[in-house]
């Protein structure tokens, strides 16, 4: 590695909009951050995820494809 061309490595402080703070190295002294893994909805088991079979069901009523009629 060349000297003197790389930014100085340091501890830096990240605080999250919900308010969780943590340390990590970065180049930078402090850091915001909109979501953290305190309160993303993934990690947290909050996520809502869209009903398949309900989309299924409102293209077939919307197309006129009716499972029931063509069994």
């Amino acid at each position: 590695m060349k000297k003197e061309i790389h930014p100085e490595y340091k501890e830096a402080k990240i605080t999250c909009a919900c308010g969780e703070t943590f340390t990590a190295k970065s180049t930078k002294e402090d850091i915001s951050v909109e979501v953290c893994s305190k309160c993303h909805p993934f990690y947290t088991g909050k996520q809502n995820r869209a009903s398949r079979a309900g989309r299924v069901d409102k293209f077939n009523k919307k197309y006129g494809f009716d499972t029931k009629e063509a069994a």
